[in-house]
C-alpha cells in the first residue's frame, strides 16, 4: 500500500503543491513563494542542495520528505537536516509519517550519519507528541536564529 521513493523532476508540480499544503497548515501561506523552477534547480539540477523522499499510498500521492544534509563539527560527520514532512490529511494515520521518519534514520544509520535534525513549531502539539513518540528529542534550550530580507542584506554588506 505505502510506496517511498525520491522524487524525480515529474514531480515539481506536486512538491510546489505540498510545500503549500502544508504552509496553510502551518498558518503562513503567503510565505510559500517558491516556484517550480527553484524545485528544478535546487533538486534536480547537476548539483542538487535538496532531496525529496516521495510517499504514495495505493498509487496516490500522499505526502513528502525534503531534507538536506548537515554537519556537525564536534562529532566530524554530515547528519540529516528534515525541512519539510508532510502527509496529506486523508492520509493521516496509515504509518506514512512514521514510515518517511524511518526511511531517513536508516539512511542515516546506513551512511554513519550521526544525527537527524529538524524543528517543529511549539504550537503544533499533536507533531510534538508524534516526534517525541518516536525518539525525538525536543532541545527545548536551543532556540533558532534567522537573517533574511534587509536584514540580511545589511549584514552582508557589514552594517550594524
Amino acid at each position: 500500500m505505502l510506496n517511498l521513493r525520491p522524487a524525480v523532476p515529474s514531480d515539481a508540480p506536486l512538491i510546489l503543491q505540498y510545500i503549500r499544503e502544508l504552509a496553510d497548515y502551518e498558518r503562513e501561506p503567503e510565505a510559500a513563494v517558491a516556484t517550480e523552477a527553484d524545485i528544478h534547480r535546487y533538486a534536480f539540477s547537476e548539483h542538487p542542495l535538496v532531496k525529496v523522499t516521495m510517499a504514495e499510498w495505493d498509487g496516490q500521492p500522499a505526502g513528502f520528505a525534503l531534507w538536506f544534509l548537515n554537519f556537525s563539527t564536534w562529532e566530524g560527520k554530515p547528519g540529516i537536516y528534515l525541512e519539510d514532512l508532510f502527509v496529506r490529511p486523508a492520509f493521516r494515520g496509515k504509518g506514512i509519517g512514521k514510515a518517511l521518519l524511518q526511511h531517513l534514520a536508516a539512511l542515516a544509520v546506513k551512511e554513519g550519519w550521526t544525527r537527524f535534525v529538524w524543528q517543529v513549531l511549539d504550537w503544533n502539539t499533536p507533531a510534538i507528541e508524534f516526534y517525541e513518540a518516536h525518539g525525538a528529542k525536543v532541545m527545548r534550550p536551543w532556540l533558532t536564529c534567522r537573517v533574511e530580507g534587509e536584514a540580511l542584506a545589511r549584514l552582508a554588506r557589514g552594517a550594524d
